[in-house]
């Protein structure tokens, strides 16, 4: 079974844009998890321009399903998410001042500091994936740093779905094999959607969550939270 994993960051951010406490994340958590969802994940950032630090702590005991933490590993992040136990933590490459999650990482050469990293919270028990590109080189080397799990960056994919299929997707399939291959689980996220979910879902070996969040939102606007979550499960039929 493929999980989905709805990240409710931009709930976060509307609310922030007035400065009070709506729309409420926790709510937004409770509800998605109600409708169907397996899972909740958050990406904090240093600046707090969505998810805040005090949110990381309020969610924790409202999660029934899975708790997902995406974050470059700073020394304040991992304390975070080690404190409230997150039942994976997936790093990403982001500098403090990215605006959205836009390349994977360079696993061979951060493979002593992402080693350490990930040796760092499986000590407590936690889960980890890694961001990386569809890139068998990355993937090797993720192999190599003893993570859990891969997160294939799907940008490329969603952006030439609608031109070729095959083609977008040719290079994570690749990327999926040889994961498989080598021991490692798959997970994938950004951009995708209800017109591209399907096509990936069936294609791509060993996928056991996607994380979304913005198209999923967007969605909600025009369907409803519950209808929208209902059609992106079915797209992992």
């Amino acid at each position: 079974m493929t999980r989905l994993s709805v990240n409710i960051n931009k709930i976060a951010t509307l609310r922030n844009s007035r400065g009070g406490k709506m729309p409420s994340v926790k709510e937004a958590a409770i509800n998605c998890q109600k409708f169907g969802a397996q899972g909740i994940t958050i990406h904090p950032r240093p600046d707090e321009r969505h998810i805040t630090r005090k949110d990381v702590y309020e969610l924790k005991p409202l999660i029934t399903t899975e708790f997902n933490i995406e974050g470059y590993p700073s020394e304040d992040f991992l304390k975070m998410v080690i404190e409230v136990q997150a039942d994976q933590v997936t790093l990403v490459p982001d500098g403090n001042n990215q605006l959205t999650s836009d390349h994977g990482w360079d696993t061979w050469g951060n493979l002593s500091f992402l080693k350490e990293v990930i040796s760092r919270l499986h000590e407590h028990g936690i889960r980890t994936s890694v961001f990386v590109d569809p890139d068998t080189k990355a993937v090797e080397g993720a192999a190599e740093i003893k993570t859990d799990r891969i997160e294939l960056y799907t940008e490329p994919y969603a952006t030439l779905f609608p031109i070729d299929h095959s083609k977008a997707i040719e290079p994570f399939v690749e990327a999926a094999k040889v994961a498989e291959k080598l021991g490692i689980d798959v997970n994938a996220g950004h951009d995708l959607s209800l017109e591209n979910l399907n096509y990936m879902f069936h294609r791509i070996p060993n996928l056991k969550e996607v994380s979304i969040g913005h198209a999923l939102i967007a969605d909600a606007l025009y369907l409803g939270l519950e209808s929208t979550i209902h059609k992106y499960l079915d797209c992992l039929k």
